[in-house]
């Protein structure tokens, strides 16, 4: 059951749901970061939206959920792809009192977005940016369905230090299974009942189980599961393609700047790849679409 993601449907209505629980994954995660207890759950958070809304995606691709501002947390950040392989990072200002208890809103601070990425493997990526004027990320995530999608949806996220559970519960466009007023009852009525979801259902209940236990009037039918798992998407052939984009000049200086070797630190893993002088002249002598 852990690490697991499950897309479902109310079988006689227009309304369709995920569930997510992460333990593995979120520790792994966790093992890279080392944060304050608050922040650790709050990207427990961000990492579990990230998969709920990564089953929107119809192609390959990724989508990244982040949180930007000026407070102790300046930033949050959250990636699902398509294979449900999941990363994450928060970032903490030096020297910063991190309460227990504080919220969202307080930790990112001042000038605080919501930005929602989705970066296909072809085609155009699309951002959609929301200003973070909720306390909870599940309340700033409906927000931003209200104002870009126009979709009527709802979150529910639990996260402790070593585990994080979600629900997302949507309306589908049109009225094919039922009629508007039929969809409505529905709807009000799965709201109320996800509403009574407790943190230790959601973090220690089969998925099987806990959708029969909350929704049962509803007739839920899974749609299919997926296993989450940590992976990083960081690579030598990535780093020195960001090396190539900045320009020859530019690299060389920094060769020169760090002493005769560059080094490039994953900031998702900590893993660290390494460019002395003969590497970076292969990278500008090497035909396109050869760097290895």
């Amino acid at each position: 059951m852990s690490d697991q993601l499950e897309r479902f449907i109310f079988s006689k209505h227009d309304i369709r749901g995920q569930l997510v629980t992460l333990t593995d994954a979120y520790r792994e995660v966790l093992e890279h970061n080392q944060l304050p207890l608050p922040v650790q759950r709050l990207l427990g958070e961000f990492l579990a939206a990230a998969c709920l809304l990564s089953t929107t995606l119809k192609f390959e691709g990724i989508l990244m959920l982040q949180a930007r501002g000026e407070g102790d947390v300046p930033l949050l950040v959250a990636e699902c792809t398509h294979h449900s392989d999941v990363r994450g990072l928060a970032r903490v200002e030096e020297g910063a009192d991190i309460k227990e208890g504080a919220t969202l809103r307080e930790l990112v601070g001042n000038r605080g977005a919501l930005v929602i990425t989705v970066d296909p493997q072809e085609g155009e990526r699309y951002q959609g940016i929301v200003p973070l004027e909720k306390d909870t990320l599940a309340e700033c995530l409906e927000d931003y369905f209200t104002q870009s999608e126009q979709l009527q949806t709802r979150f529910w996220i639990e996260s402790s230090e070593d585990t994080v559970g979600g629900i997302m519960l949507q309306v589908l466009p049109g009225n094919n299974a039922a009629s508007p007023a039929e969809n409505d009852d529905a709807w009000e009525t799965g709201v109320h009942l996800a509403s009574t979801v407790t943190a230790e259902e959601l973090h220690s209940l089969p998925h099987e189980e806990l959708l029969v236990r909350l929704f049962h009037q509803l007739e839920p039918a899974s749609l299919g599961t997926a296993n989450i798992r940590f992976k990083c998407s960081c690579s030598a052939e990535r780093s020195a393609r960001a090396l190539i984009a900045m320009g020859p000049e530019d690299v060389y200086q920094l060769l020169e700047e760090q002493g005769g070797e560059i080094t490039a630190d994953c900031q998702f893993c900590n893993k660290t790849y390494h460019f002395d002088r003969d590497k970076v002249e292969e990278l500008f002598n090497a035909p396109p679409h050869t760097v290895h």
